[in-house]
């Protein structure tokens, strides 16, 4: 029974059983359980076969309800099917899933289950999405720890062959499906002994065949459909058996014992608490700490949820038991109690009342919720539980971990409390998205877990921003096993990968006395003391904490690594730890290494070989004085002048200090306001652009491509500059839009510049005296920050916007002008989308509607603690919102409806009120073109002097016009989001919206694969890429999106690349959002997920187009006789020429060498006939739909 050890996380847990169990297997890609599919799809491209000797068919559909319906049809047809899913996913899933168990079906749906959207989307972990599935009649199974996960997928499997019954195996999002923990593996052959071959044999013989044909899915009438309904009872009434044989069954093959329900506490408890999922596993420390100090306490651990086995679970209830409280991970708003409360509550009274329970008296039942959304559960809550039931009268429906002091409904925690063992080394580390520090984090912890002895746990916190956010490691090890499912807070070793966070964050809070402090600074080890905050110092003097340090930029350059410092800090650590001998933890790091860029080529590889041996000569240990000198102090979290929200709540988030804000600081509904951003102040570039006046020749274009609008420019009266700092850097304006004398300034937002260098590489300015420089040029930002920040400072208060009338909006000089209400975004470092999406809010923004479909750019866009939408000086800004990700070109048409309506309306009283407004001021609101930005201007104006007039006006019709005034000017509505939602999962709302001739503005950010769950394939992603659910590269050809939406004659499309051509791009937008009509804008948008340097990123846009890949056009049926227009020349390059400098495409020459050279020569001939039919399509002479 001892089988080898092995570190994995519980997606690959329950991936690696669900494959080896399946034929078919339907995927689609929701963050958490992404993971589960990319390793189906992974495994079959590399020939792995499953228990009976064959590769499964994975195939990725175009969303969860498709993957659902494909699952339907496999199983229907006697196929062994999976399917990995979580949040709206399952729920898109939901009408297959009551066929499915309606035909006694087998089948196992895996979940790594997340919160269902609400007032807010969330990417993290509760039992939501499970709990609005248990009325499809699957059996809902649940494991609590890594082990279980696949050991519970070997049970579901089995146990639906069995019993017909379909199962959906759940363990919690992220907290469980992305915890790495050292577990026994689970072998191919104990799988096969686990499945009952007379049952697969059974379930292909139902299956749907011509050779033995039969009808299934009718369609009944009320005489016979009840009756049908229940002749499904006697297979539940047998499932709980069936499932307690097979964890019978992995008992006689593992030794690894499992119950419907496991009762873990003392023999004679009577306080007892019931949970199911991750949380279970700290409860389960916690109870094992109580009792072994006399408690008299206990859990039930649920894992047959559906059906719900009430025998079982009152036999695994001590008869002792007076007290029980039930933890639901989920909210049921308006119910008189969460679902599995309630269950138990049904239960236990049933049983009191027919005289079967083992006890007498009813016990006192009490409800309470934990964990929504991966809110933290830890043994001081379980310890808090325990202590509320001691109470004579224990609070029923209690919240645990949250402070809430509007309903009062929470509960008290035991802070001192803990249960974890003193062995465990507890380690902390703080990076950077896309710092490479979770990656060097987890081979570390498989480091540990495979060449020790230690058990190993390691879990990875992001915030739901891109790369760029900050990223925080928790690893635990040590010779005992480890249950604690919560984030590490008391560190024996913390890592600070960034410099800034040291001013931003309380890293050092968590550290025991005598920890190890490794922190990554651009200061020798006799300055980084004196660098320190006072604040900083006086915590590692009180808690005598060993100070090491590495300047790991420099070595990172030196070795070709650029901003990935991950294998010098790892080597570091293990140097430090001495976890393992030195010779040997560096052996590891580079097989490793060698396993993990190896696909990338011998180049990546042979540069953080060379990053590992410079490290450790840069490794110094600091002396710690004796007193803490510092005169530097930790600055405010946001300025001081920031409005009391962003100070007291969101600046707490900003602080990571999020988890004690009080429910009553939390708006309602989940509406925040606008413009939060500019308070944030990350501070993460190492390096900004500097601006050089006697080399700018004052085109715009750095302020166009900027992905965070942190470079700016404006032309002002010269007078303003008496206010000036002193380094403010100004110069003569070159051109006649202005009065003459009147300045011009270029200003870097020193803060909120991320450091990509896009502007610099986009600059076509060159310095005649130094050919490598610029107008614009990298420096180190440090020495630059407090100058710069007030420069910015003068630039933005004290220096006006252009009057918008002055400047041509569809030119780059003149659009780079307008104010950006998009800005600070928590986007990627070096962004393709967000120049469109910061260029859509200056020409249009003080009147855009935007519907978000969910994706990267909702995330960037309305990620908490800030949001990047922003207002003008008058107050107008973008009005937004994201729906799902499916809907959105549904969601905003309901925008666009609702303001045709209240345009209409209010254009109705207009007319009605005519005589006591004014005839000719209501003539002039009526009959306005808007069609032009004065034109809208002067209507805003006629509505002021409107609303004017309404407050001397009597009358509910008075009352409604003022409500609705404003609709009277043009707004602007836009469906905003990437190609997975376009291409995929949204394509049919999207051709909807397209079809419906209604004034809606589409923009598609192109991405050509689905960016913000992982980098996985859509039909934007070109033939020969590489992507995850496409190991072996694409297939097919990319699906052109706008040829699809020119057959409709009357929708205005572009497609665009602001790199290649961004006069066409400015153009293309004016020229959609004029069109009185359905309008689409596919945007290029280079992105992290391609394998570039993002700071060439306008590169490859224009490399893209230059090889064919990307051909610019417009189709505007405003045109009459040829409104197909191509706007690039044929090729140039070849297409080797664009895509061999991705590694997307190349990696696949390492991989599949020969399929490599297949799939480019059939890309080329695909650059090849597109462009042939869009040049066929742009000689076409006919006739465009007109405007009215």
């Amino acid at each position: 029974m001892g089988s080898q050890k092995v570190t994995i996380d519980g997606n690959t847990a329950a991936a690696h059983v669900a494959y080896r169990c399946s034929e078919v297997v339907a995927i689609y890609p929701i963050t958490p359980s992404s993971g589960m599919g990319e390793m189906a799809d992974e495994w079959a491209a590399e020939g792995i076969k499953n228990v009976f000797g064959t590769v499964p068919n994975v195939v990725e559909m175009q969303s969860e309800a498709g993957a659902a319906g494909a699952v339907h049809g496999a199983v229907t047809t006697g196929a062994l099917s999976t399917t990995f899913t979580a949040s709206q996913g399952l729920l898109l899933m939901i009408p297959n899933m009551l066929k499915i168990a309606g035909e006694l079906t087998p089948v196992v749906f895996h979940v790594s289950a997340r919160t269902v959207a609400t007032h807010a989307l969330s990417i993290f972990g509760d039992h939501s999405d499970i709990m609005a599935a248990r009325t499809t009649g699957f059996a809902l199974l649940c494991s609590g720890g890594i082990q279980e996960i696949g050991d519970m997928a070997m049970v579901a499997h089995a146990a639906t062959l069995d019993s017909r019954i379909p199962f959906v195996h759940f363990f919690d999002g992220f907290r469980s499906s992305h915890e790495i923990l050292k577990v026994e593996s689970v072998k191919d052959e104990t799988i096969l002994k686990m499945l009952n071959v007379e049952g697969v044999l059974a379930h292909r013989s139902r299956g749907l065949s011509p050779d033995h044909p039969v009808i299934r899915g009718s369609s009944q009438n009320p005489d016979v459909f009840f009756q049908a309904r229940e002749t499904i009872n006697p297979y539940y009434n047998a499932c709980p058996g069936i499932v307690q044989k097979a964890m019978d069954r992995l008992f006689d093959l593992t030794g690894r014992r499992y119950n419907l329900f496991d009762y873990v506490g003392a023999a004679d408890a009577d306080r007892v608490v019931v949970l199911m999922g991750s949380g279970a596993e700290a409860a389960h420390e916690a109870v094992a700490h109580m009792t072994q100090n006399g408690e008299k306490v206990g859990i039930v651990k649920v894992r047959l949820y559906r059906p719900f086995a009430a025998e079982a679970f009152l036999a695994a209830l001590p008869k002792t038991v007076k007290k029980i409280a039930v933890l639901d991970r989920t909210k049921e708003p308006g119910a008189d109690g969460e679902p599995m409360y309630k269950d138990v509550v049904t239960a236990i009274a049933q049983a009191v009342a027919d005289g079967t329970a083992s006890f007498k008296e009813m016990p006192r039942i009490v409800g309470g919720r934990y964990g929504l959304s991966s809110k933290e559960f830890t043994s001081p809550m379980v310890k808090g539980v325990f202590d509320e039931l001691k109470k004579d009268k224990p609070k029923n429906h209690f919240t645990v971990g949250i402070n809430d002091d509007v309903t009062h409904t929470s509960i008290d925690e035991d802070k001192d409390f803990d249960a974890e063992s003193k062995k465990v080394v507890r380690c902390l580390f703080y990076g950077l998205g896309s710092d490479g520090t979770v990656g060097a984090n987890k081979n570390s912890i498989k480091i540990i877990g495979e060449e020790t002895d230690n058990y190993a746990q390691g879990y990875f916190v992001y915030d739901s921003k891109k790369a760029g956010a900050v990223t925080v490691s928790h690893l635990r090890f040590g010779p005992d096993e480890i249950r604690s499912t919560y984030l590490v807070n008391r560190a024996n070793f913390i890592a600070c990968h960034q410099w800034s966070f040291v001013e931003k964050y309380d890293m050092l809070a968590s550290a025991v006395k005598g920890a190890t402090f490794l922190l990554n600074s651009p200061y020798s080890k006799d300055e980084v003391w004196g660098q320190l905050p006072k604040e900083v110092q006086q915590q590692i003097i009180d808690k005598e904490i060993k100070l090491w340090t590495i300047d790991a930029p420099v070595v990172s350059k030196a070795t070709g690594m650029g901003a990935r410092i991950n294998t010098i800090m790892q080597t570091c650590f293990f140097a430090i730890s001495g976890i393992l001998p030195k010779d040997e933890a560096i052996a590891k790091i580079k097989e490793a290494i060698k396993k993990t860029y190896g696909g990338r080529g011998e180049e990546v590889v042979k540069k953080n070989y060379a990053a590992v041996d410079q490290s450790l000569a840069n490794l110094h240990e600091v002396k710690v004085p004796k007193e803490a000198t510092s005169k530097l102090t930790k600055p405010p979290m946001v300025p001081v002048e920031a409005p009391d929200f962003v100070k007291n709540t969101l600046g707490a988030m900003i602080a990571g200090k999020g988890d004690s804000l009080p429910v009553s600081a939390m708006p309602h509904d989940g509406t925040f306001p606008l413009g939060t951003t500019q308070w944030e102040k990350r501070n993460i570039a190492l390096e900004i652009p500097a601006w050089d006046p006697e080399v700018c020749i004052q085109c715009g274009k750095c302020v166009l491509v900027c992905p965070h609008a942190a470079i700016r420019q404006k032309a002002f009266d010269p007078k303003l500059l008496d206010k000036a700092p002193a380094t403010f850097k100004s110069i003569d304006y070159k051109g006649k839009e202005f009065a003459a004398g009147w300045k011009y300034s270029l200003q870097v937002a020193p803060e909120d510049c991320t450091g990509c260098a896009l502007c610099v590489d986009f600059c076509p300015a060159k310095n005649k005296k130094e050919a490598k420089l610029k107008a614009i040029n990298m420096v180190d930002q440090m020495p630059l920050r407090l100058p710069e920040r007030e420069n910015y400072k003068f630039f933005l208060e004290e220096i006006p916007e252009v009057d918008r009338g002055a400047v041509k909006h569809d030119t780059i000089k003149g659009s780079a002008f307008l104010q950006p209400l998009f800005e600070y975004s928590g986007a990627c470092s070096g962004c393709g989308e967000t120049p469109y999406v910061k260029l859509l809010t200056q020409l249009f923004g003080d009147r855009a509607v935007i519907g978000n479909a969910t994706g990267c750019s909702s995330i960037y866009g309305g990620n908490l603690p800030t949001t990047p939408y922003t207002t003008n000086r008058a107050g107008r800004g973008v009005a937004w919102s994201n729906s799902l990700f499916e809907d959105n070109a549904e969601f905003a048409l309901g925008h666009r409806l609702t303001l045709d309506k209240f345009a209409v309306q209010a254009a109705e009283y207009v007319a009605k009120l005519s005589s006591k407004i004014g005839d000719d001021l209501a003539k002039g609101l009526l009959e306005a073109k808007q069609t032009e930005e004065a034109a809208i201007f002067a209507q805003r104006e006629r509505v002021v002097a409107l609303k004017k007039k309404l407050k001397s006006i009597e009358g509910s019709e008075a009352r409604q016009l003022e409500s609705l005034a404003d609709y009277l000017v043009k707004k602007s509505v836009w469906a905003v989001g990437g190609d997975g939602w376009a291409y995929d999962i949204g394509y049919g709302g999207l051709d909807h919206v397209l079809a419906s001739g209604r004034n809606v503005n589409i923009l598609v950010l192109d991405t050509e694969v689905y960016s913000n769950t992982g980098g996985q394939m859509s039909k934007a992603t070109p033939r020969g890429a590489v992507a995850k659910f496409a190991a072996a590269g694409k297939p097919l050809n990319k699906k052109d999106l706008a040829l699809l939406a020119v057959t409709y004659g009357n929708v205005y499309v572009a497609r665009v690349a602001m790199g290649a051509n961004d006069v066409h791009t400015v153009r293309a937008f004016m020229e959609a959002e004029a069109w009185d009509g359905p309008s689409i804008i596919i945007a290029y948008s280079h992105c992290i997920a391609h394998g570039i340097n993002m700071t060439n990123g306008m590169q490859q846009q224009k490399a893209a187009v230059e090889c064919g890949h990307w051909p610019l056009m417009r189709y505007n049926p405003a045109v009459a006789d040829k409104p197909f227009k191509l706007d690039s020349k044929a090729p140039t390059i070849s297409f080797r020429d664009y895509a061999y400098n991705e590694t997307r495409f190349k990696m696949l020459t390492k991989s599949y060498p020969e399929r490599a050279k297949e799939l480019l020569a059939l890309g080329q001939k695909d650059v090849e006939s597109r462009w042939q039919v869009y040049e066929q399509m742009a000689n076409i002479n006919f006739t465009g739909a007109k405007a009215d």
